[in-house]
């Protein structure tokens, strides 16, 4: 899309058209056929960024309560934070009270939305269409007039000494979509990040949660971020905007939170199965605070490498899923397919960690033939270092 084809999109007639399309079911099956029809009402170019915007505002609404109003590229929404989660993390410039943050890389304007409410923000952009775009979601959500573009190629970006803050979100995909894990990879590099720190300290850069821990900078606090269950990012915060932790775990939308200030003195011994099993969030594990929800639960790991806990009380927590534990077992095929035989078990969920098989040839090779409605969770992992299957009957 170019800025002429964004142009014609904000204009009253790209309005009308816009409208009219938002309003067809955009499948499949039914894409080519009203390509086609646009195609015919419209020059080729505005066609496609009708019928573009139309399917990436329908993609959008799993991160943005108002993407029926807004503008996208689809690979700017890719990367885009989901709307609580962007929220969260303005939250903490706004306690600082930074009135005045510079958003490096804002592609179309998720955090700076979010960044807005509280304070000035000035989004930083290479490419124009994306600029426009953030403009256009800024206003959109109201806060138009605290959105200040610059375009600007961050390699070489030096008007940053009059901001409070800054919020540096890197691409984290090569051109064709493959994903970068290494912080090295990350295009603008990360490196550029203390430079910037040298003339605004308050600095805070979004980073993919699989990264490697080795890379971590030492004088920063990771923050690994799930939403509903889900791991979706982390955050390295700098300077005031250190909260005094090494490693966090943050559950949205509700806030919970686990830090390194909650792992115990020494670690907790592992132990075998007791009445029940817990799979800790996503973001308690990548942030390594297993350990610390153990301490919190009065629970114990089934094996010091595994992340899954127990204990012989049902714990209400929001940090993990809990299971009421039928039977654990070394792991041998024939004795996992007889047990299920012999309890009538019809349908299982299986997960795995720690295990090398692959839950769906294990679901061909068990050979089912009990009422669906009777099913099991099965999870392969270890169990103090050897090979197991825990099975379980209902999540609490």
């Amino acid at each position: 899309m170019t800025l002429d084809d964004f142009a014609f999109l904000l204009s009253a007639e790209g309005q009308r058209w816009l409208a009219d399309v938002g309003q067809l079911e955009i499948l499949p099956q039914t894409h080519l056929q009203i390509a086609s029809w646009l195609r015919q009402k419209l020059p080729k170019m505005q066609a496609q960024a009708v019928l573009e915007t139309a399917v990436l505002r329908q993609h959008a609404t799993a991160k943005f309560s108002r993407a029926g109003e807004m503008y996208f590229v689809r690979a700017a929404l890719e990367q885009a934070s989901a709307e609580g989660v962007a929220r969260h993390r303005a939250r903490r410039f706004a306690n600082l009270g930074c009135a005045r943050i510079a958003d490096l890389g804002c592609g179309i304007g998720g955090d700076a939305i979010a960044l807005a409410v509280n304070a000035e923000v000035t989004g930083v952009e290479w490419d124009p269409v994306r600029l426009a775009m953030a403009q256009e979601n800024v206003r959109v959500h109201g806060f138009g007039n605290r959105f200040h573009p610059l375009q600007a190629d961050l390699l070489n970006l030096t008007p940053l000494a009059q901001m409070d803050a800054l919020f540096f979100d890197p691409a984290r995909r090569d051109d064709r979509g493959r994903r970068f894990f290494s912080l090295a990879e990350y295009q603008p590099p990360l490196s550029l990040v203390d430079a910037w720190r040298a003339m605004v300290a308050d600095t805070a850069v979004k980073i993919s949660p699989g990264v490697d821990y080795a890379e971590l900078p030492a004088d920063a606090e990771v923050e690994f971020v799930s939403l509903e269950g889900e791991m979706k990012e982390a955050v390295l915060w700098y300077g005031r905007l250190h909260s005094g932790v090494a490693r966090r775990a943050t559950l949205l939308p509700h806030g919970h939170t686990l830090t390194t200030a909650d792992l115990p003195p020494e670690p907790i011994p592992s132990a075998a199965p007791k009445a029940y099993l817990y799979e800790p969030d996503g973001a308690v594990i990548r942030a390594h605070l297993v350990q610390a929800l153990a301490k919190q639960m009065g629970a114990n790991q089934i094996d010091d490498e595994i992340a899954y806990l127990t204990s012989e009380t049902a714990v209400a927590t929001p940090f993990a899923r809990c299971f009421a534990i039928e039977d654990y077992f070394p792991f041998q095929l024939k004795r996992l397919r007889h047990t299920l035989r012999q309890r009538q078990v019809g349908s299982v969920t299986i997960k795995k960690r720690g295990s090398p098989l692959e839950p769906d040839k294990l679901q061909r090779q068990l050979r089912l033939s009990g009422p669906k409605e009777n099913h099991r969770f099965l999870f392969l992992t270890h169990v103090l270092g050897e090979p197991s299957v825990v099975i379980a009957t209902t999540e609490l």
